[in-house]
């Protein structure tokens, strides 16, 4: 793809995540959670200027800095995520004003890549970007899951075999 398009899905892809994650919205943990950010690494890895040709070292170095800062921002975003269980059982999350100061930080980190890439002499495309958003993605919709699933007890009247344990009152002694 060109770098236009590869510009326009990353806006897409990132409009839709972020306007998606400042609603409340249900966690799915049988859901393909994986999906959308694995279809934007397989794009960003089929292109051939994922790394640059007149300098790959440099290049390489650039989008590791970038990856790791896209792993960190994974996290955060995950982490200052409100998560809650409603009576029926459903997990749900919402964004906080955190989560929002991470997307700003994250970006103001990668600018400052671009720039360190760019005194380097690296250039770097767009299909970069499309990675790092990936493993945004990734990492938080991954962490996302897991702290849903650690949300769902087991029930308390239930035994490991699934047979009912009776409870009995507890008698007071005097």
């Amino acid at each position: 793809m060109s770098g236009l398009v590869n510009a326009l899905v990353i806006v897409a892809v990132a409009a839709l995540v972020i306007t998606r994650q400042f609603r409340a919205s249900r966690i799915d943990t049988d859901r393909r959670w994986w999906l959308l950010p694995g279809i934007l690494a397989v794009i960003a890895l089929r292109e051939p200027d994922l790394l640059g040709a007149r300098h790959p070292n440099e290049s390489a170095l650039v989008l590791g800095a970038e990856l790791i800062v896209a792993l960190a921002m994974g996290a955060a975003w995950a982490w200052t995520t409100r998560i809650w269980v409603e009576p029926d059982g459903a997990v749900w999350s919402k964004s906080t004003t955190a989560s929002a100061a991470v997307w700003g930080v994250g970006i103001g980190l990668r600018a400052g890549l671009f720039g360190v890439g760019a005194l380097l002499g690296v250039g770097q495309s767009s299909a970069a970007l499309m990675l790092g958003l990936a493993a945004t993605l990734l990492v938080r919709s991954g962490l996302l899951v897991r702290r849903a699933q650690s949300l769902h007890q087991a029930p308390a009247h239930a035994t490991a075999y699934g047979a009912p344990v009776p409870r009995f009152p507890r008698k007071e002694r005097v």
